[in-house]
């Protein structure tokens, strides 16, 4: 098995794991209505880039942003207790930009249709 392959393997099963303990085990009310929408982790298991997406504006994001970052120790010791690796990698956590993004590019074309429905029909 490729070594990209493990990796990949290895950063679906830290999203799927961080996902879990966010949601159910992270007693926090900073933290938001949040996804984790992937993870990025370094060759050498040494860091984690962990990105996620939450509901609310900018304020939202930050303060699930900042809680995260607070969190982070606390989440780096469960899955030092769940997986069987001499390293698990020092977690940072991302706001994912391409979510937004994503919305932000559906809205225009369900704008660009709509007047272009409401425009001269062709012949």
């Amino acid at each position: 098995m490729s070594n990209d392959t493990r990796m990949q393997r290895l950063a679906n099963q830290f999203r799927e794991e961080i996902a879990t303990i966010v949601q159910q085990e992270l007693k926090d009310p900073g933290v938001g209505f949040i996804t984790i929408t992937r993870v990025e982790i370094s060759k050498d298991l040494s860091r984690g880039k962990v990105y996620f997406s939450c509901l609310g504006g900018e304020e939202d994001q930050a303060q699930s942003q900042n809680t995260l970052r607070r969190s982070a120790r606390f989440i780096h010791g469960l899955l030092k207790k769940r997986f069987r690796l001499k390293v698990i990698p020092f977690l940072t956590f991302w706001y994912d930009e391409s979510i937004a993004g994503s919305i932000e590019m559906s809205e225009k074309l369900d704008r660009l249709r709509e007047s272009g429905e409401a425009g001269p029909s062709a012949p």
